[in-house]
């Protein structure tokens, strides 16, 4: 029997947000309803309810969220290949038709409308071999992967990645599932570095170790313009602050590459004459289609290589998303804090 309401989290600004009952969706001929199972508390999520929504569009008063894995509950008789039962991640902005409900999708609601459903475009479905605690984390490692992907990774590479968060940990992951010999996490908090060990990275606290030390002792070094530098071929900023850039230059070695995933809010700088004579390379966080790049991650979860509950820390119902928004902004305590319908 269908339920009269559903539970749904509602952004009201810094600080606040509401649990409300909302009158359950309507299902036409072409919709399909899902009904969320866990949802994960984005880095947006958390520093819309610090800061302010809008720079990450998420919207006072509207529901929010936009990573799930959901199973669907109900079918229009005119969609065709779905079925009742089947699991899939309801696509950013395509779900519900709008781009500007790109973070606001309902992850945080228990059951979501998709909107004239079509296959290749509303969803990406799941396997239902994928453990659902893993399946929650297909859309970070979407942008993880994306990041990943475009440095070109593969046997005969190595990596350093800057930033052991989730984005952070899916990059260096998918570095080496595509085959990187190894792969180092940096970062400022123990607690997370020592969850990137489960997935057998390196690691390196930058502030209590000598990261060029430590990154020529791992990947051995080269000279180039402004003096040694490692070795290593591939770098991800998966932060998004001055620091890292400065980072980078300072360990960077001849045609090095430098992945920027984590969004800078404010301009950044590099030295230009470094990078001119030793051809960095540096590039945005990649373009490859969400659907182009499902078939790799979900091969990825479906080996089994990675215990990827690992990842994720805390879990909360819905009528504690305000907790969970705070203990997500906690990078000593928290890793992945989700949302549980179940």
């Amino acid at each position: 029997m269908k339920p009269k309401t559903f539970k749904a989290a509602i952004y009201r600004g810094i600080g606040k947000v509401d649990v409300a009952d909302l009158p359950y969706p309507e299902c036409g001929d072409d919709d399909v309803i899902v009904k969320n199972l866990y949802a994960g508390c984005c880095g947006a999520d958390v520093n819309a309810y610090s800061k302010g929504g809008d720079p990450h569009m998420i919207w006072k008063d509207h529901e929010f969220g936009h990573e799930m894995v959901s199973e669907v509950v109900e079918v229009g008789k005119n969609v065709k290949n779905v079925n009742v039962g089947d699991i899939m991640f309801p696509n950013q902005g395509n779900a519900l038709r709008d781009r500007n409900r790109m973070a606001t999708v309902g992850a945080f609601s228990e059951y979501i409308r998709i909107i004239k459903y079509e296959p290749n475009f509303s969803a990406i479905p799941i396997d239902k071999d994928i453990p659902l605690k893993w399946a929650v984390l297909f859309e970070p490692f979407v942008i993880g992967t994306r990041g990943a992907l475009n440095l070109k990774p593969g046997p005969g590479k190595t990596a350093i990645v800057f930033g052991a968060g989730v984005i952070g940990l899916t990059a260096a992951i998918m570095l080496k599932w595509y085959g990187c010999d190894k792969v180092m996490s940096v970062d400022l908090s123990d607690y997370r570095l020592e969850n990137a060990k489960k997935f057998g990275l390196l690691t390196c606290n930058s502030s209590k170790e000598d990261l060029k030390a430590k990154a020529i002792a791992e990947f051995g070094s080269m000279m180039c313009f402004g003096g040694e530098a490692c070795a290593a071929n591939l770098f991800v900023d998966a932060i998004g602050i001055q620091p890292i850039i400065d980072q980078f230059q300072a360990i960077g070695g001849r045609g090095a590459t430098l992945g920027v995933v984590g969004v800078h809010h404010h301009p950044a700088t590099i030295e230009m004459m470094r990078l001119t004579y030793n051809t960095w390379n540096i590039t945005g966080c990649g373009i490859s289609s969400i659907f182009d790049l499902a078939p790799d991650i979900l091969n990825m979860m479906k080996s089994g290589k990675y215990d990827l509950e690992a990842l994720i820390s805390h879990e909360y119902p819905i009528d504690k998303i305000n907790e969970a928004l705070v203990m997500g902004g906690k990078a000593n305590e928290a890793q992945k804090v989700i949302i549980s319908f179940m």
